[in-house]
């Protein structure tokens, strides 16, 4: 199916799938008093689990909207979507802390979901966070809409070729948000993003995909040199009911195109209510 510079929707359809109940877990809530920059919340809330550990904010009100960003990233991340999302929704913008696979994420995000005991959570995954959102998506029915941006977990290859990308994705994505890719890759440590890449180049979600009940917004930038948009489309015509939307972007798509990415994600979530 050929490309379109432009917000151009393509439906999916495919027979329903059933779901699997995840399993309880034990974990420990508190709350700390630090802020975060560029999002305006009352508080830093921190939930621990198996030695895991994750920030989140919460602000708005309405159905849970849950936003996970990729791999060194930050709540800072979603800076041009929370407020848009919050107007409708109740927004949950969790940002892990320290390095963790892909599976130990989605095992964290499980746990906090369950937790909070959110229901009818639609779930915003970016690239490493998409990855560990199909996994959550695959084990939890909390998750009842799913929205995966510029997602890994169909990427294959070396650590070292991904890399080499770098450079370009830096040239193609808002020369502005590169302090704050920078300021967050340093925060993270580079023993722990490599052993990030590391993992999720060899974490394959393929045989998962097909079990995907949740409706599914894929959505993705048309220059994206990290995660090529043909993954985006495998990714969309592998799983059931999915909906597939490419931007004039790059990686971070919702940044690149922050009004195009909300209108969306906003319409897809009013259609799928």
């Amino acid at each position: 199916m050929p490309f379109s510079n432009r917000l151009s929707p393509v439906l999916w359809p495919c027979a329903a799938r059933k779901w699997r109940v995840s399993e309880g877990a034990d974990a420990v809530t508190r709350m700390t008093i630090t802020r975060t920059t560029g999002m305006r919340t009352s508080g830093t809330l921190t939930f621990s689990h198996e030695g895991h550990s994750l920030r989140y904010f919460q602000r708005g009100s309405g159905p849970p909207v849950v936003l996970l960003h990729g791999l060194s990233g930050s709540a800072r991340w979603w800076r041009y979507n929370a407020p848009a999302f919050a107007a409708q929704y109740t927004v949950y913008t969790l940002e892990l802390v320290g390095g963790m696979s892909v599976q130990e994420g989605a095992a964290l995000v499980v746990a906090w979901l369950e937790a909070q005991d959110l229901q009818g959570a639609a779930l915003i995954g970016h690239s490493m966070g998409g990855h560990m959102s199909l996994r959550v998506a695959a084990h939890s029915p909390r998750i009842t809409r799913l929205v995966l941006a510029c997602a890994t977990g169909l990427l294959s290859g070396e650590w070292w070729q991904r890399a080499l990308c770098l450079p370009r994705a830096g040239l193609v994505g808002r020369p502005r948000f590169l302090p704050t890719i920078v300021g967050d890759s340093l925060r993270t440590g580079w023993p722990n993003l490599y052993r990030s890449v590391r993992d999720l180049l060899r974490d394959d979600v393929t045989s998962i995909l097909p079990d995907i009940w949740q409706p599914t917004l894929v959505i993705w930038g048309s220059r994206d040199p990290l995660v090529p948009p043909a993954l985006g489309e495998l990714l969309a015509s592998s799983i059931p009911h999915s909906n597939y939307v490419l931007l004039v972007a790059g990686h971070v798509v919702m940044v690149d195109q922050p009004a195009a990415f909300n209108s969306a994600v906003l319409d897809f979530l009013a259609e799928h209510r």
